[in-house]
Order: structure tokens, then sequence, then C-alpha cells
């Protein structure tokens, strides 16, 4: 079987020597402290680190900024928590986070629904779910989970300048940030945000809400993330991280310092960047090679994932079926549409209200260059098994269709 269907990381990355060095070292000299209970805060040289990096990004982020949580699921579990009582509305991209919707919908979250294109979430279609007086916004503008599609700059200014016309929060998801392949790179929210408006000093950090981790960079295993928002936000977070798990692993938290600290996480980001593009690369070339002119997908400038759209009336269910036949696996894309309260779509909307159910989310990092290129053509045998007339693009001429098969 060759999976496309989780988000891990190569495990052949993971900087495993560095690792021991760092485990050796805080037995050797910090054990006492590495293996007690902590604060629930987090362990303050791991937070001074985050905040630094923060500020190299324009973000005056100080420690008491910070909070450390056991991944950046268990940040959206604490968000929801406190921001989300049943019934309240949530606006999110369409598609977006499968994670962050389980976290929400246990607090009873509705959904006001905008879609997204290449560039991002569709700011010219804010205005009117923002009228409906949302909780929070929740977008990841980076190299987009499931889509692979990055927010433009211009939309990011647009964003930022209308959630602060109506008054709503931004929850930035950025877990694949550091993870770009091309293009340059676009300053996070949490920046823009603070550059366009003079927020008190008191609140340092403005409008937005920061969320990342080290899964996508060191390795998920560790379960360390972090929050970055205004202190009386990571206040009332930390009494609600009190009562789920007292604080993240100390142990876990103590070597992650040790790995990342002394400039070795910048540096093997460059490496998992060189592995990253290149297995994307060939993903793309592949689908190029393998897939009919029928389907069409993202070209992410960065992260994990990239996004199939098939015909309109292709059957997604038989699809997956004939593939895991093939011995290959995918993620089917209606996972990641949130059930609609009051939102705009444009990709279609099935019997149940849910969008068309013609989309497939791949994921490139964890599979080597010869398994993607192979996985991809079992995966077009199955895509092609199941494509009919029916399904080609009705605006096409007849002739014009036989010409492109």
């Amino acid at each position: 079987m060759i999976s496309f269907g989780g988000g891990l990381p190569a495990p052949d990355l993971f900087p495993v020597q560095r690792f021991e060095e760092a485990c050796h070292k805080v037995l050797h000299e910090q054990s006492a402290t590495a293996l007690q209970y902590g604060e629930t805060e987090g362990y303050r040289p791991l937070r001074e680190l985050i905040a630094n990096g923060m500020a190299r990004d324009g973000v005056p982020a100080k420690v008491d900024n910070v909070l450390i949580t056991s991944g950046s699921q268990q940040a959206l579990d604490l968000i929801g928590k406190l921001f989300i009582n049943a019934g309240d509305r949530v606006l999110v991209e369409a598609p977006t986070y499968l994670g962050a919707l389980q976290a929400f919908n246990v607090y009873g979250a509705k959904y006001l629904t905008v879609p997204s294109d290449d560039n991002g979430l569709r700011t010219d279609l804010l205005e009117e779910p923002l009228r409906s007086n949302p909780k929070f916004i929740y977008v990841l503008p980076n190299f987009q989970n499931p889509a692979g599609t990055t927010l433009s700059e211009e939309r990011r200014h647009e964003l930022i300048l209308q959630a602060d016309r109506y008054g709503v929060p931004i929850l930035e998801d950025d877990p694949y940030g550091q993870l770009r392949y091309e293009g340059k790179h676009l300053p996070p929210l949490i920046a823009l945000d603070r550059k366009s408006f003079s927020h008190d000093e008191g609140d340092s950090l403005g409008n937005v809400i920061y969320l990342s981790t080290f899964s996508k960079t060191l390795a998920p295993g560790l379960r360390v993330g972090w929050i970055v928002a205004p202190p009386e936000i990571i206040s009332k977070l930390t009494q609600l991280k009190q009562g789920a798990d007292l604080h993240t692993s100390t142990f876990n938290q103590f070597v992650a310092y040790e790995v990342a600290r002394d400039g070795f996480l910048e540096q093997h980001v460059q490496l998992i960047r060189r592995v990253y593009r290149e297995r994307r690369d060939v993903m793309l070339q592949a689908l190029k090679e393998f897939f009919p002119p029928e389907v069409t997908w993202t070209h992410p400038q960065g992260g994990l994932f990239l996004w199939v759209t098939l015909p309109q009336g292709s059957d997604m269910q038989a699809i997956f079926k004939s593939a895991l036949d093939q011995n290959v696996a995918f993620v089917p894309g209606h996972s990641f549409f949130a059930q609609s309260s009051h939102g705009i779509d444009n990709d279609g909307i099935s019997n149940n209200g849910r969008p068309a159910d013609r989309h497939m989310r791949l994921n490139f990092s964890n599979a080597a260059p010869e398994q993607i290129r192979e996985g991809i053509a079992r995966l077009a045998a199955a895509v092609k098994s199941h494509l009919s007339p029916a399904t080609l693009p009705s605006a096409l001429p007849i002739e014009v269709q036989q010409l492109r098969h």
C-alpha cells in the first residue's frame, strides 16, 4: 500500500542524533527538573526561544505572550473551549482543516463558510458572513491543509482590515509556515495586524491569536505546540490547560529546546525544504503525466499537501474503493468542508447540503519519490476507470472533448 492519506512528516528526516544528544544532556544535567512537574505556561527558555522567533517576524512577543501546548491540536481545543458556546458561529474556509472542525464541534460550533481559490480565502466574499457576528475567523494562511494554497499578501491585508472593522478576532493556524519551497516569504497575519493598527500597550499583539508547532519541523511525537496571544487571553487559556493536563510534558519541552537551540532548527528546516520540494515536484510531474486532462490540482508553494479536483458528477467513493484495490490511499475531500449554517460556496452542493464530493487531498511528504510516482500511476488508473462522458465539462463541444482525449 502506498499512502498519500496522512499528514505525516518523513521519518527519515527526523534529527535522531540531535535528539539522542539532547536527551543525554537533559538527563545528565537537568534530570531533577526535567522529570518533575512544571509550569502550566511551559518551560521558560523554550517560550523565550519562540518569542524571539516571533520577534524576527515583526511580532513583539514576550514570554507572557506564549503558552506551550500538547501539540497545536490541544491549542485548537483550548481556543474552542474558551470562545465557543453551543450555537456560536465560527467563520472558516471551504475547505478547511478537519482537526479544527473536530475540535470546535465538541463545543457546539456552527459554521459560516467562505470558499478559497489559488490565492487563499476569498476576502471579497467576507462581508456578508462577518455581519453574522462569528466568534472568530479560523484560517491557515500558509500552504493550507488540505488545499495547499497560500493567502496572498493583498488578501492578508484585506482580511486584517475586515476583521478589525467588524471586531472579529482571527485565529491564525501556521504549522507549515517554515516549509516554503518557492516564492517570497509572506508576513504572518499577527505581524500585519500589529503593523496596521496602533494597539494599546497592554494589548501588545492585537486582534490575532497565533498557533504553531514543532510537529512538522522536528517530530510530531514530541507533541509540543504553542499559542501566541495577548496576556489576558494566555492567562485564561492557562487556567483551561491546568484542568486538562496540568502542563505539556516537561521532559519533551526540555528536549525540544535543546534540539532547536543554537540555530539548529533553522539549519534542519533547510534540509526538510530540499527533500519535500523534490517530492512535491515528483508528484506534480506524475499528475501531469498520468492523470486525464479533465482533472485539475493545486500547485503548493510549500507545506505537505495538494488538492485534486475531479469533474462534476464524479463518484469519489467508487474511486476511493478502486484506489484501495490498486493499493493506493488518499483522503476524500468531503471531510474538509464544514456543514454551513450560513455561508457561501462556489463548488456545487450535494443533496445533503454538503459540497459536492469531487476532491481528494494528497500528501507528498511521507513517501519516497519512486513511491510517489508509482502511487500516482495507480491512482490515475482508478480515476480513469470511473470517468465517463457524463463527467466531462459540459461547456466543451463533443469534438473538443474527443480531441482532449
